[in-house]
């Protein structure tokens, strides 16, 4: 079983900054795409929004709407995945996911964390 748990969410006003963090097992980030999603609560759609992701070869994703105003990044000595979110609009109100997805391997699937609130105030 991989873990993933999140933290760092809370209420900023807009143009404020955060950051998430994302404490994952060891072997996530040697064998998953390590990444960020957010969906909102009664969103009709009922879907996670890819935020960010990056690959086992260190290449990074971004959805178009965060480009330029959240980094993702690791620290692989503390087997942990981050989301720096600068410049925050009331539109990234969200509940963020952490997940280990793609594995291969033993530990082949998709792993997500519980979510963290993140509110952005205008």
């Amino acid at each position: 079983q991989v873990q993933v748990a999140e933290s760092g969410g809370g209420s900023v006003p807009a143009g404020g900054s955060l950051q998430l963090s994302c404490v994952a097992s060891e072997i996530a980030f040697s064998s998953c795409r390590m990444g960020w999603y957010r969906q909102v609560p009664g969103d009709k759609r009922d879907e996670r929004d890819l935020v960010s992701f990056i690959e086992t070869t260190g290449a990074t994703t971004y959805a178009d709407t965060v480009k330029g105003r959240f980094a993702i990044s690791q620290d692989k000595r503390k087997n942990t995945l981050y989301l720096q979110m600068n410049n925050l609009k009331t539109e990234d109100t969200a509940v963020y996911y952490c997940a280990a997805t793609e594995c291969y391997g033993y530990f082949y699937g998709d792993y997500w964390g519980q979510g963290t609130q993140v509110t952005v105030s205008s």
